[in-house]
């Protein structure tokens, strides 16, 4: 058994449970500020995959980056007027973090009994890949530009996602989907992130290394991971051969080129979380049937049968809601529950001729 295991009372299982296919759900930020409200709405739209909501309206510490930083282990943040950067020390930074991740799991947990939940939770983290994009060494440059300190950061980041998934586990009594979240990994794979000023540059990542990264992350946990990414050119080859169970990408970003990697990413046996709301309101609402077709036709295109639309394939907003009206965001994740029950009760009768 792991040391990690170890300390927080779990025993790892030796076969990760699969995520289920034909299921809604939701990449993780949400808008407004109140964790409870949020709790009981996204548990009472999203039964089948309900996950811990990340509310980035409340400000510092709550973002996707800042967040990070109540779960690393033995690494703190401060802020930057860029973002954040490692620190020395425990700040208002990372108290913060840690106060209102303790609130967010205090409010799923009331959610969760309330409504008498029983199943699976999916949980959100970003990736380390984006991670060492986004955050600062203490000197001022990106972490990406320094190796040490990414094997540093993936391994702390590693060792708290799996005490965090262990404590969600003992809070809920249910199974648990790890989600992480990658929308810098196509700039960090092909070099275009911009340094912290005009002298500084960043390499791209050969694709070895990053994986390595990466497949090191997901190799620490016991629940199936998946690697979602928002980025306008996902690299979904690259992401066909890490360790994920599963890939979530927005659907408006794939072009023809796409499809063979999309094919032979099914055909590895992976999931694909398919990002068919958009995040903004449309002019002019959509129907659920609307919403479905490209999905539809993806799998017709690829010449696979219907069928694994029910077993491959999660329904699910583009990206994060965080940005989005309250009341579209709802109706995002009813077209979401809408759509799934169609692929996954009848996707062969589904015309849309």
């Amino acid at each position: 058994m792991s040391e990690i295991a170890k300390e927080s009372g779990e025993i790892p299982a030796k076969e990760p449970v699969r995520i289920p296919g034909g299921i809604a759900t939701a990449v993780g930020s949400w808008p407004g500020t109140d964790p409870r409200e949020a709790a009981g709405t996204i548990i009472g739209e999203l039964p089948d995959l309900p996950h811990l909501v990340e509310l980035p309206g409340r400000g510092v510490g709550s973002d996707m980056i800042g967040r990070v930083s109540a779960l690393l282990v033995d690494m703190r943040f401060d802020t930057t007027t860029r973002g954040y950067r490692l620190a020395a020390r425990p700040g208002a930074v990372s108290r913060r973090a840690h106060d209102l991740l303790r609130s967010d799991l205090d409010a799923l947990e009331e959610a969760w009994a309330t409504a008498g939940s029983a199943g699976t939770v999916k949980l959100q983290a970003i990736g380390p890949l984006t991670l060492a994009a986004q955050l600062e060494l203490p000197v001022g440059h990106r972490v990406l530009t320094d190796f040490g300190a990414v094997r540093d950061i993936s391994e702390s980041l590693a060792e708290g996602l799996a005490q965090h998934a262990a404590e969600v586990r003992k809070r809920l009594g249910a199974e648990v989907v790890l989600q992480l979240d990658e929308p810098s990994l196509t700039e960090v794979l092909n070099g275009s992130l911009r340094g912290v000023s005009v002298l500084d540059t960043v390499r791209a990542v050969p694709e070895p290394e990053a994986l390595a990264v990466l497949d090191a992350v997901i190799a620490a946990q016991s629940a199936p991971v998946l690697v979602h990414t928002c980025a306008d050119a996902p690299a979904l080859s690259f992401l066909r051969h890490s360790a994920a169970t599963a890939v979530g990408f927005d659907m408006a970003t794939i072009t023809p080129r796409a499809l063979d990697d999309i094919g032979e990413t099914l055909d590895a046996g992976k999931q694909l979380a398919l990002g068919l709301i958009p995040t903004t309101p449309p002019a002019n609402p959509p129907t659920w049937r609307e919403i479905a077709e490209p999905g539809v036709r993806l799998i017709d295109r690829l010449g696979l049968r219907r069928t694994v639309l029910a077993t491959q394939i999660l329904v699910a907003p583009a990206c994060g809601l965080g940005g989005a009206p309250l009341e579209w965001a709802r109706q995002a994740l009813r077209l979401s529950t809408e759509v799934a029950r169609a692929y996954a009760e009848d996707p062969e009768s589904l015309d849309f001729s």
